[in-house]
């Protein structure tokens, strides 16, 4: 069976909204080490905000390719949180030469949640519609 270009669209969509949430979550990230550097926050708090930053992340992410995917959106918020989560345990393996011991299950729901909230709340609207006058 031939896949037709919409559907490569869409999944070209997808990894987009993944590689934008990586590019929030990297910027929350550096912004916070920047605070934890400066005294602003304490040291105990690494791996709470690294989970906010992963939701934060797949949020933005979600939210971009929900927009432009416009069908099935939860299913592609998900895969856009899916997408972020790969990329981060790709990036920790390829980097630190290990898989994640603790606190990768955290990263992955983090990174689901965010971007089943994105596609939660932008699956209401639907671009071919329009509202009649009475």
């Amino acid at each position: 069976m031939r896949k037709t270009e919409e559907d490569q669209g869409a999944k070209a969509v997808r990894i987009m909204g993944g590689v934008c949430a990586l590019v929030v979550c990297l910027l929350f990230l550096l912004a916070v080490s920047a605070c934890i550097s400066k005294g602003l926050l304490d040291m105990g708090l690494i791996y709470q905000l690294t989970l906010v930053g992963c939701v934060l992340g797949s949020f933005a992410g979600g939210r971009m390719a929900v927009r432009r995917c416009g069908a099935r959106a939860l299913i592609v918020g998900l895969c856009a949180g899916l997408v972020l989560f790969l990329l981060l345990l790709t990036i920790g393996v390829i980097g630190f030469h290990a898989a994640p011991e603790s606190g990768g299950i955290g990263l992955l729901c983090a990174s689901l949640c965010g971007g089943a909230v994105a596609g939660l709340l932008g699956g209401g609207q639907s671009k071919g519609k329009k509202k009649r006058r009475k």
